[in-house]
């Protein structure tokens, strides 16, 4: 798929979640948030800004976030170099069942093809993880970094960039907290320093000549706390607007990053937050690269609401689960079609 993906039927979306193609200026965007504290600008007013921006979209995008963007482009620059192979090169580390990291262009979203390649890394080399094969993801495994021989640097420039990355997603991950009404910054960051299962994706979507019947990715949420996503100028992420429903564009911002809340925030804030969906349209001309880390826990974490944020008026709305079964069962449809949709966070919803 080094060139261009065959079109066929696997990728066709359901007629209701086709996008349309007209171009729409929104009337509100993605707030864009500034990270730097200054004498004008004062750590309350950043809190203040991410509980907004957390509460209205579920997605925001910050600027002097502290990424070397000389880092980023060298990140870009090694994705293209190992996407631009062929194909026989690529599959030397491909993914399978038993390991889910390395390259991929078959995965599934909602039981569709996305019109997509990619290449996974962990950010914790040798993580340990529910087995996706067992229905209740009882038995560990271990996931290992499969590592290409080209572009030579690939390898030292991926790690360099999840360290950057993870020492950001602490950042935020602690300004949310402040913005929660916890007592202090670091009141979450327990649960990702002991075996966390974060990791790294490298996206491309190749052009497309049916723009108006494939995605990029299709409607999702996603399962873990954070995600941090870098975009290239072509575009392409639209985020499902809370207030009507509507699929906005996120706008290339330069020297930006997309912060989205995923599932374990919206239980932990106990509904204050919500996980949103999102998804990815095609180009018919330009190839798009995207880079997310994904923010994620160790697989032992039990996710409920948290104490301080619940009480007799706010009852807890969930009950607790275990992050790694969940995020075992949810990948189980990435390699075949499921019969019913994977698991969603609702399933744990408690009664009214």
């Amino acid at each position: 798929m080094g060139e261009a993906l065959a079109f066929d039927a696997s990728f066709i979306q359901p007629i209701e979640h086709r996008p349309k193609l007209e171009h729409v200026d929104p009337i509100d965007e993605v707030p864009t948030i500034d990270l730097s504290i200054s004498d004008s600008r004062s750590v309350e007013q950043l809190v203040s800004d991410i509980a907004s921006a957390c509460e209205n979209w579920g997605f925001f995008q910050v600027i002097n976030h502290g990424v070397p963007m000389e880092l980023l482009a060298r990140m870009e620059k090694v994705a293209k170099l190992f996407f631009d192979q062929g194909i026989e090169e690529k599959r030397k580390v491909k993914r399978d069942a038993a390991n889910a990291m390395g390259y991929h262009d078959g995965e599934n979203t909602k039981n569709v093809r996305d019109w997509k390649e990619v290449f996974d890394f962990l950010v914790r080399d040798r993580t340990l993880v529910p087995a996706s094969h067992e229905p209740d993801g009882t038995s560990l495994r271990v996931l290992t970094n499969q590592w290409p021989q080209y572009p030579p640097e690939f390898r030292e420039t991926c790690e360099e960039y999840a360290k950057e990355l993870e020492l950001l997603a602490y950042k935020l991950l602690g300004l949310i907290c402040l913005s929660l009404g916890l007592p202090i910054a670091d009141r979450l960051k327990g649960y990702f320093q002991d075996e966390q299962m974060s990791m790294v994706r490298l996206n491309r979507y190749p052009p497309c000549s049916s723009p108006d019947l494939v995605l990029g990715v299709g409607r999702h949420k996603d399962a873990g706390a954070l995600t941090i996503l870098a975009q290239d100028g072509v575009g392409g992420l639209q985020v499902r607007r809370k207030s009507d429903g509507e699929w906005i564009p996120v706008k290339p911002i330069s020297n930006a990053y997309i912060v989205n809340i995923g599932d374990i925030v919206q239980v932990w804030s106990n509904d204050k937050y919500e996980s949103v969906e999102h998804r990815v349209v095609v180009n018919t001309e330009k190839e798009r690269f995207s880079i997310p880390f994904f923010f994620f826990p160790a697989h032992h974490t039990m996710v409920k609401p948290l104490e301080e944020v619940v009480n007799e008026q706010n009852p807890p709305k969930y009950r607790e689960y275990n992050f790694g079964k969940f995020f075992a069962s949810r990948n189980r449809s990435d390699f075949q079609k499921q019969k019913v949709e994977n698991v969603q966070i609702d399933h744990f919803r408690l009664p009214v």
